[in-house]
């Protein structure tokens, strides 16, 4: 799919009428001062005539004749803007050139800079725009009053202050002209700000309203969650009537390289077919050309909330976990992929298809490519994930972790799973890092005080072997010495009966999305 944001269809039709609208305002609040000026040299007793009022007079026609040309038939999105900036220009410089002719002691400089704020703030209400395309206009619009200012202000006869004024008339042209000008950009910087506040909230409100209102076959119902990329909504689809987890990316992070990130994060996502690994169902672009895509909505909570609410695990079920996990993470490995933020926030256990305790992985939006890829997008050189998660690679070498790394966050939620507690804990993040650094941990059965099966202790320490080759290599390797360890079964029945006994505390509705996993309605207790 081309990288291009630029809308389409009704969205397209959107953008020409407001860019319309805004011309036939800010032309037609131009046309009505020059009436009322009309009507005030009509009515003068002496009559007077201001010849630079046919210049506010062919500005404000310049403003309609966008209007009109943008009203007579569908454009390009490249042609509405560039009509729009030619609009912008050339009604500016009009305004400005009246000010050069208007008499020093009006104070040309006020005028023009109020008659130029009326045009700015109309775009910026009218208009769909970036705050940096509004600065940027902003910009080369009080570019040329400062210039102006000064020049005229420069070549002016400060004689013509003296009835008003006598010191005017005694300062140089030259320290006036500065002062003079100082002030014009002090208004238009003030102008210019509030223009580019008002299309940054203006703007930033539509889309993510527009977003909600157009998204193809989505009905939208709600906001479920955000995280670092995105907004997730709870959507069904319109003719499936399939419950959906729709997820876009936050306006404000619409960059070129958050689109790049964001789109290979589906990509990456929907090469995955493991049952527990989240299902993509969809992608695409809002009309206003915003990204989205659709996911399976789950319902369930993640492992971090369960232990928090209810304790640690019994050791066959953290097995019985632990299994599904590297089978998701064994199709990802296999495909080059590494995740790099497993942890207990990212692992959902779930009811689904009739199935409780279901797993599901979730978040690759870390995600590495172990062969190629774009080292910008994945960040290999930065410090990415959760610290109480990450190996000792990790954070001393972020571009060398390999599949082993994500077998020793896998490893560290095992712990987790089997003490309630993280592998290592510390006052500052510092602390931590040093922790999984140097420190070896003590076996889970020691630090929860249960009596594990020792080969699950052996394991799980062996997963937190700071040496990468200690480690087992693969989640493969992982599996069978999971499925060799004499632990008694987690079955259905047990499963179920655990979700009767503590479904009603944890109450909440969760949905998987990569990068986000955030909580409808939360009613946790500790035990």
């Amino acid at each position: 799919m081309a990288r291009t944001t630029e809308p389409t269809g009704d969205a397209l039709e959107f953008v020409q009428r407001r860019v319309g609208l805004f011309g036939l305002t800010a032309g037609g609040l131009a046309l009505t001062f020059y009436s009322f000026r009309l009507v005030a040299e009509v009515a003068s007793d002496e009559g007077f005539y201001d010849p630079s009022m046919m210049y506010h007079l062919a500005a404000g026609l310049v403003l309609v004749l966008m209007w009109a040309v943008l009203r007579a038939r569908q454009l390009s999105f490249r042609v509405i803007r560039a009509v729009e900036l030619l609009g912008v220009t050339l009604s500016s410089a009009l305004f400005v050139w009246m000010g050069m002719h208007i008499p020093i002691y009006s104070r040309p400089d006020q005028i023009v800079v109020m008659a130029l704020a009326v045009v700015q703030m109309s775009r910026a209400v009218y208009v769909p725009s970036s705050g940096g395309r509004t600065a940027l206009i902003a910009a080369l619009t009080g570019v040329c009053i400062v210039l102006t200012v000064f020049v005229s202000n420069l070549r002016a006869d400060l004689a013509g202050f003296q009835a008003l004024a006598p010191e005017v008339a005694a300062m140089k042209p030259s320290t006036f002209a500065t002062a003079v000008t100082l002030n014009a950009a002090a208004w238009w910087l003030l102008f210019g700000t509030l223009s580019v506040a008002a299309s940054r909230v203006i703007y930033g409100l539509r889309r993510q309203v527009g977003a909600i209102r157009e998204l193809g076959q989505y009905h939208i119902e709600a906001k479920i969650g955000s995280g670092g990329m995105g907004v997730v909504y709870r959507a069904h689809h319109a003719l499936l009537r399939r419950e959906t987890a729709v997820k876009l990316l936050l306006p404000e992070r619409a960059g070129e390289v958050a689109l790049q990130r964001f789109e290979r994060e589906v990509r990456l996502t929907a090469r995955l077919k493991h049952p527990n690994t989240v299902t993509v169902y969809d992608y695409g672009r809002t009309p206003d050309g915003i990204l989205y895509y659709a996911m399976e909505l789950l319902e369930g909570a993640t492992l971090q909330q369960i232990v928090e609410a209810t304790g640690p695990f019994p050791a066959e079920r953290t097995v019985a976990v632990l299994l599904q996990a590297a089978g998701a993470l064994t199709e990802a490995h296999e495909l080059g992929l590494i995740h790099r933020d497993i942890k207990p926030a990212n692992i959902m256990l779930c009811n689904q298809g009739g199935r409780v305790d279901v797993v599901k992985v979730l978040d690759f939006g870390l995600v590495k490519e172990l062969e190629g890829g774009n080292q910008e997008l994945t960040q290999a050189s930065a410090i990415t994930g959760t610290p109480l998660y990450m190996s000792p690679e990790g954070l001393k070498d972020p571009a060398s972790v390999d599949a082993r790394s994500d077998l020793y966050a896998l490893g560290a939620v095992a712990y987790f799973l089997l003490t309630g507690d993280h592998v290592f804990n510390g006052t500052s993040l510092i602390e931590v890092c040093g922790k999984h650094l140097h420190e070896v941990p003590p076996p889970p059965s020691m630090r929860s005080g249960r009596q594990l099966p020792e080969a699950l202790d052996d394991l799980v320490l062996a997963c937190l072997a700071k040496d990468p080759a200690l480690r087992p290599q693969t989640t493969r390797e992982l599996a069978r010495r999971l499925a060799a360890i004499d632990r008694g079964e987690w079955s259905v029945d047990q499963a179920e009966a655990w979700w009767q006994e503590h479904g009603a505390l944890l109450k909440l509705e969760r949905v998987s999305v990569s990068g986000t996993a955030k909580t409808i309605e939360v009613d946790i207790g500790r035990r």
